[in-house]
C-alpha cells in the first residue's frame, strides 16, 4: 500500500513538473519559433499565417504549433509541431489523428514534427507501417542538437533552449556559463533577465545538472539584483518582488521542493519562502 502511495506521489510530481515546462514553452515559443523552424526543421518561410489551434470533427485536438506556411520555393503547407517532455510510446497514433484532421480541414500538404525536450533520446516510434497505410512524422530530440545552433539566435527565448541541447565534448560548467551569459545579455531590462533566469533554472532540471552547475546561474542572478541602477532599485524592485512571490507560491503549491531548493531556484532567501508559505495556510 505504501509503495502504491509513493508511486502515485511520483506521478503527481512528474505531472506538475511537465506542466511547468509546458508553461515556460508557451510563454516563450512565439519568440523562439522562427529560429527553430529555420535552423532545426530547415524550413525557410517567406510567408506565415496563424491558424486556429483547435481542430474538431469527431474529436478535439489542440496542437502546440499550427501554421500555414509558404517556403522560398513557393510550396504552401500546414506546419504542425508538438513539444514533448515525456517519451510517449503511442505518440505516433496521436500524430496520425492530427494528420488526418488537418488534411481534411485544410486540404493542403501537412508537415509534422515532434520536438522532444526530455532527457536523453526518446524510444517512441515515428512511423506506422500497416497495410494499406504508411505514416511517418519527423521526430527531433533537442538533446542531439548542437547547442551552438540555438545560441546563434538574437532571442533569449531561443537561447534558453540551448540548456537542453548537446554540449558535445565541451566543459559543462563553461558551456552553462556561456548560455547564461548570452541569455542575460539579450534580455531587455532586469525584470526580463530575472524571469529568463528563473525559467532557465526550471528547464535545467530536465538535464539533471550537477548542483555546482546550477549555482552558476544563482551567482549570476545575484549579480543582476545587485546592479546599481537607481531606477531599477526604486522602480522595478517592487515588480520583481511581486513576481518572486508568485513564482514561490506556485513552487510551494505545485512541487515537493524543500524551502532551501525553492529559495535557490527563485534567487530569494529561505526566510522569504517561509513568509510566503505562511500565507498559504
Amino acid at each position: 500500500m505504501a509503495k502504491a502511495k509513493s508511486s502515485g506521489q511520483k506521478v503527481k510530481r512528474h505531472n506538475r513538473q511537465v506542466n511547468q515546462y509546458d508553461k515556460i514553452l508557451r510563454e516563450n515559443i512565439e519568440a523562439a519559433l522562427p529560429g527553430l523552424i529555420r535552423n532545426l526543421l530547415n524550413i525557410h518561410a517567406v510567408h506565415t499565417e496563424e491558424l486556429p489551434d483547435d481542430i474538431q470533427h469527431t474529436k478535439e485536438r489542440k496542437p502546440d504549433v499550427l501554421k500555414k506556411m509558404t517556403d522560398k520555393e513557393g510550396k504552401t503547407f500546414i506546419l504542425h509541431i508538438e513539444f514533448q517532455v515525456k517519451d510517449e510510446p503511442k505518440m505516433v497514433f496521436r500524430m496520425a489523428e492530427y494528420y488526418i484532421m488537418l488534411l481534411r480541414k485544410y486540404e493542403l500538404p501537412v508537415r509534422q514534427c515532434v520536438i522532444y525536450i526530455g532527457a536523453g533520446v526518446p524510444a517512441m516510434t515515428a512511423y506506422i507501417h500497416s497495410e494499406p497505410m504508411n505514416f511517418k512524422y519527423q521526430l527531433l530530440a533537442l538533446s542531439t542538437v548542437d547547442y551552438h545552433l540555438l545560441l546563434r539566435s538574437d532571442n533569449p527565448e531561443e537561447k534558453m533552449l540551448a540548456i537542453l541541447a548537446d554540449f558535445g565534448e565541451e566543459n559543462p560548467k563553461r558551456t552553462i556559463e556561456n548560455i547564461v551569459h548570452q541569455v542575460i545579455t539579450t534580455s531587455k531590462g532586469n525584470f526580463s533577465k530575472l524571469k529568463h533566469m528563473q525559467q532557465l533554472r526550471i528547464l535545467a532540471q530536465l538535464r539533471n545538472l550537477a548542483l555546482d552547475n546550477l549555482e552558476i546561474m544563482d551567482s549570476i542572478a545575484n549579480f543582476i539584483t545587485e546592479e546599481n541602477d537607481i531606477l531599477y532599485r526604486r522602480g522595478e524592485k517592487k515588480g520583481i518582488e511581486r513576481q518572486n512571490t508568485s513564482i514561490v507560491k506556485n513552487l510551494l503549491l505545485k512541487t515537493d521542493f524543500t524551502i532551501n531548493k525553492i529559495a535557490v531556484l527563485t534567487n530569494t532567501t529561505e526566510a522569504f519562502v517561509k513568509k510566503i508559505k505562511k500565507t498559504l495556510k
